[in-house]
């Protein structure tokens, strides 16, 4: 946290959405802990310990996400640094920042793909019935919505850089099919 409040470049939105998402998945796990452990749900046990092993490896894989994000847009950070004096310079400095705009695209997108999967185990951990727990699921779900939205904003951001119409055009359609899944 402390890392995000500071002036330095990264971390940014980027790895803060793969907190949200971590978070959200931990709160599925553990709603799917509680009533795989209570006698009144006997009957779901093992559907929520299948959501406890899916919503942990997914909490995990947000959680690697974080640095990987935050090494893309650190290439971005070192290409907009290279010298542009020359026409070489500036050959190699746009090659090379296209390259890294590329991957600080392509990370976040990841993310989302996850943030997805954070949005379709909280639906189902609210199968499994514990009304108790409830704010919690829902809680689960927005928080994988939010990463999903956020991660979008920062592929479209280094859209409006990237110069591949090709790349730009394949990412776009697939967070449009992100976004519409985790609409329903």
């Amino acid at each position: 946290m402390e890392a995000l409040a500071s002036a330095a470049p990264t971390p940014g939105g980027g790895s803060a959405a793969t907190i949200v998402g971590a978070l959200g998945a931990a709160l599925v796990s553990m709603v799917a802990r509680i009533t795989s452990e209570n006698p009144a749900y006997a009957a779901h046990v093992a559907e929520a310990r299948s959501i406890v092993a899916d919503a942990d490896a997914l909490r995990a894989a947000l959680t690697r996400a974080r640095a990987t994000d935050e090494e893309a847009y650190g290439a971005v950070v070192a290409a907009m640094a290279l010298p542009k004096a020359t026409p070489e310079e500036k050959a190699a400095r746009t090659e090379r920042l296209q390259a890294a705009l590329a991957r600080a695209a392509a990370a976040p997108l990841q993310v989302a793909e996850l943030a997805l999967g954070v949005v379709r185990l909280a639906q189902r951990a609210d199968a499994l019935g514990n009304r108790h727990l409830a704010s919690d699921v829902a809680c689960a779900a927005i928080f994988g919505r939010a990463a999903l939205a956020a991660s979008a904003q920062n592929v479209r951001i280094n859209h409006a850089f990237l110069k591949d119409p090709g790349l730009i055009a394949a990412q776009e359609s697939a967070l449009h099919a992100l976004e519409l899944a985790a609409a329903t």
